[in-house]
């Protein structure tokens, strides 16, 4: 599967700063839990690719 194939999944994604000063991807979808911890410098880089993703997309509409 890639990023273009459709999954009939719903998830819950929640995005905050941890006690320990990570930045945290929390992903739900079912019964299945994803913490995922950043540091600061590498959550802006994804924050950048995202909004990078999202003009890209504008351009294909």
């Amino acid at each position: 599967m890639g990023i273009n194939d459709e999954r009939d999944i719903e998830a819950n994604l929640q995005i905050g700063p941890t006690d320990q000063g990570m930045v945290r991807l929390f992903i739900m979808a079912g019964s299945t839990e994803i913490p995922m911890d950043f540091e600061p410098d590498e959550a802006r880089e994804i924050a950048e690719e995202i909004l990078a993703a999202a003009k890209a997309a504008e351009t294909k509409r």
